[in-house]
């Protein structure tokens, strides 16, 4: 899957791939059981071909039921899918990106968080990115 981002799925199929992630592989009943107001099996059925179609899953057999499981390392994805929040809602900048976490009400970061995200910084700066 060259360059797909999970962004440009619907609804339902982002519903899905969530799933998806989250279990590591789901079967069709799987998938319908998690789903929010699901849809009826075979709708389902038809989704999981759609995004095999996509390339964003494959499935192996196990007996009569079919096991979908992700194309795209969970990593990858969420690199892909924050770069796609950056360019979209931050001028595709990480400082506003950072600013904007350090900003949310009733986050509190612990003095861990805060020295791992400093020593981060410090990284990155020598490496000159």
């Amino acid at each position: 899957m060259k360059n797909k981002l999970i962004n440009h799925l619907s609804r339902r199929e982002r519903q899905i791939m969530d799933i998806i992630y989250q279990k590591g592989e789901a079967t069709v009943a799987e998938v319908r059981e998690l789903l929010p107001d699901p849809p009826s099996y075979s709708s389902v059925r038809a989704l999981l071909s759609v995004l095999e179609k996509k390339e964003y899953l494959k499935h192996k057999e196990q007996g009569r039921r079919y096991t979908y499981y992700p194309t795209v390392a969970l990593d990858r994805a969420k690199r892909s899918a924050l770069k796609h929040l950056m360019e979209t809602f931050f001028d595709d900048s990480a400082e506003r990106v950072m600013a904007a976490l350090l900003n949310i009400r009733g986050t509190s970061l612990s003095e861990k968080e805060l020295e791992r995200m400093a020593r981060l910084i410090e990284e990155a700066k020598k490496e000159g990115k």
